[in-house]
């Protein structure tokens, strides 16, 4: 029998690949979706009844519900937290620094013009970072979204921090309107067909506020939500075949108010007339409220192309896809957090949302699916915080993580073997801005410290158990827990290596 060698070899060499293929999806897809300031209570699962979310409801329907998650107050340091797996006692960013020291950083004309005044405080190079650790277990790693740890042409850009591919807002102050003049790819400006503007403007005073006509000046051509979920699909299509680490990170709902409008028209039929807003820190908007529901509609949507896309090409059963916020929901703008309860079960207008230690300024949604492994329609009541994704995720993937970290895998919750999770002896937060903050959450009881940046050092205590909403200081009736918290927030701050986030009072304390 004639044996055809150049077949065999076709045929070896199509087995091999078909098994390397095979073992490498063994490993997991992992995506984790990042909303930005959506509250506790903006989710349909969590009680919203105004904003409609499908398919962030999908997700907790198919998938694990944590009722006790927690985040950071603010953006930039929340996605640190996220990177490192280190709480703010021992992170390198701890607020939202724009390193204003290279010149006009907040005009928008100018940075745009040099691409140098772009971006936060960068993160040094040192820094290990959740895509680092994919990238050691043979993943493709990708940020699509909003980034805030570094500038242009410094190493805290994401492709020097274990991203493959980058695209989006490298600035945080950019995306502050939906229609920048650029986004990048990479180290490169993609342009987009937008003429720049700053957000901080008032509506004139000589027109109608009450004419939408006046507002169209607010919206132009390339809505940059629109390109970054494109850029998520490409990705995943390019990379369907090898393990991938997608960190999808949205820049909505953060305000300014803009949306799509058949998502504006829908929620203004929904809702009826209401007051605009007109401006001065971000653009005005003629129907603020529906504006915002708006926004987290097309953030819902979006979730839904991913799912989608993933079921298209075949990788779905074997991905794991997280879901949730950076921080609370804001406060101004425009958005009106207590008429949408954004925050749930916790208040969340100014003091108690975003910028604040109070619960409904760090306590989030946060969903996980993974077809297979995760019972559907779970809850879990684990204390979990965005440190914990760090060592989580190198469970999950096989590797150790890194040395000096403070979260703990909860990947035996997520597996429904609780007798083996570990759990926290406390959570830990810091916060120079909005006055100063301090909290630890031990066991049922939370310690808050605010204005320590004027000499402040009184710690308030509530008892979350009955007392939820923190509304009832009764630190006089507990100085034993109030002495232990007083102890973790000693030990557990250390002198930041930012000065920018130095609080006096703590370094004499």
């Amino acid at each position: 029998m004639k044996v055809n060698l150049k077949l065999l070899v076709a045929l070896f060499i199509t087995l091999q690949l078909s098994a390397q293929s095979l073992l490498a999806q063994k490993k997991p897809n992992i995506v984790y979706i990042l909303a930005d300031d959506l509250g506790y209570g903006d989710i349909g699962a969590l009680g919203q009844t105004k904003i409609e979310t499908p398919n962030m409801d999908a997700l907790a329907k198919n998938g694990m519900l944590f009722t006790q998650y927690y985040a950071f107050p603010v953006c930039a340091p929340s996605r640190y937290l996220l990177m490192t797996g280190k709480h703010s006692g021992h992170a390198y960013i701890r607020g939202n620094d724009e390193w204003d020291e290279r010149g006009p950083v907040w005009n928008f004309q100018a940075m745009e013009a040099n691409p140098a005044l772009e971006g936060q405080r960068p993160i040094p190079d040192s820094t290990i970072t959740i895509a680092e650790m994919c990238k050691k277990a043979g993943y493709t790693t990708a940020i699509v979204g909003k980034w805030g740890l570094g500038a242009p042409m410094t190493q805290g850009v994401p492709n020097r921090q274990g991203f493959d591919y980058f695209y989006g807002f490298i600035c945080q102050r950019e995306d502050h309107t939906y229609y920048p003049g650029h986004l990048w790819e990479n180290d490169v400006r993609v342009p987009l067909d937008n003429k720049v503007e700053d957000p901080n403007v008032k509506f004139p005073a000589g027109l109608d506020s009450l004419d939408p006509a006046n507002y169209a000046r607010y919206q132009q051509k390339n809505y940059a939500s629109d390109f970054l979920i494109d850029a998520a699909l490409r990705f995943l299509d390019k990379n369907k075949s090898t393990p991938f680490f997608l960190y999808y990170a949205s820049p909505l709902p953060h305000v300014s108010l803009q949306a799509p409008q058949k998502w504006i028209d829908y929620y203004h039929v929904k809702f009826g007339d209401e007051k605009p807003f007109l401006g001065g820190s971000y653009f005005p908007c003629r129907y603020p409220r529906a504006t915002y529901a708006a926004m987290v509609s097309t953030l819902d949507e979006e979730i839904g192309k991913i799912v989608k896309k993933l079921k298209e090409l075949n990788v779905y059963d074997n991905t794991l896809i997280v879901f949730t916020s950076d921080n609370g929901p804001a406060s101004s703008a425009g958005t009106d957090s207590p008429w949408f309860n954004s925050g749930g079960l916790f208040k969340s207008e100014a003091g108690w949302g975003k910028g604040s230690v109070h619960e409904g300024g760090i306590r989030l949604p946060f969903i996980v699916q993974w077809p297979g492994k995760i019972k559907t329609g779970s809850k879990s009541e684990h204390v979990a915080a965005t440190w914990d994704f760090m060592p989580t995720l190198c469970s999950i993937i096989g590797i150790t993580p890194p040395r000096g970290i403070d979260g703990i895998s909860y990947l035996p919750s997520l597996l429904g073997n609780s007798n083996a999770q570990q759990n926290h002896g406390f959570l830990y937060w810091e916060f120079p801005e909005y006055g100063g903050q301090q909290a630890v959450r031990l066991n049922n009881w939370k310690g808050i410290r605010q204005n320590i940046q004027k000499g402040n050092l009184k710690i308030e205590l509530f008892d979350l158990s009955n007392d939820i909403r923190e509304q009832n200081d009764v630190s006089a009736d507990h100085p034993d827990i109030v002495k232990k918290i007083e102890q973790i927030m000693k030990e557990e701050h250390q002198t930041p290596a930012v000065s920018t986030f130095l609080m006096k009072a703590l370094e004499k304390n």
